[in-house]
C-alpha cells in the first residue's frame, strides 16, 4: 500500500510541474479517497482555493444506490455549476497523480457536461 501511494505522489509532482492555475484559468484539482471524492478550483498565483465540491455536499437521494463512478460524475457537474457561478468557464485539469479512468474520468466528464472547458 505504501509503495502505491509513493508512486501516486511521484506522478502528481510530475503533473503539477506542468499545471499552473491563474485567476483567469484556475486549476481543477481532484482528490479521491477510498470512500469519497473531492474537487476544488485553485488560483496558484495567490495560493487560494476559489471553490470546492465533494460528494458529501450531494443530497442523500442523489447518492443512494449509485456507484462511486456515478457519484463522481455528479460531483463534476456540481463543481462546474459552482465555477460558472463565479464566472470561470475554462480550467486546467489536475488529475492529482491518479490515472485518468474510473472516478477521475467520470468527474472530468461531469465537469465538461456542466459547461467547463479544459
Amino acid at each position: 500500500m505504501r509503495k502505491k501511494q509513493e508512486k501516486r505522489v511521484r506522478r502528481h509532482k510530475r503533473v503539477r510541474a506542468k499545471a499552473f492555475g491563474t485567476n483567469k484559468r484556475p486549476r481543477l484539482c481532484v482528490f479521491k479517497s477510498s470512500k469519497h471524492i473531492y474537487a476544488q478550483l485553485i488560483d496558484d498565483e495567490k495560493g487560494k482555493t476559489i471553490t470546492a465540491a465533494s460528494d458529501s455536499e450531494l443530497q442523500p437521494k442523489t447518492k443512494k444506490g449509485k456507484s462511486k463512478v456515478a457519484v463522481a460524475y455528479e460531483v463534476g457537474k456540481l463543481i462546474a455549476k459552482k465555477a460558472l457561478g463565479k464566472k470561470f468557464a475554462e480550467v486546467i485539469f489536475d488529475r492529482g497523480g491518479y490515472r485518468y479512468q474510473g472516478r477521475v474520468k467520470a468527474l472530468a466528464e461531469g465537469a465538461r457536461e456542466g459547461g467547463l472547458k479544459f
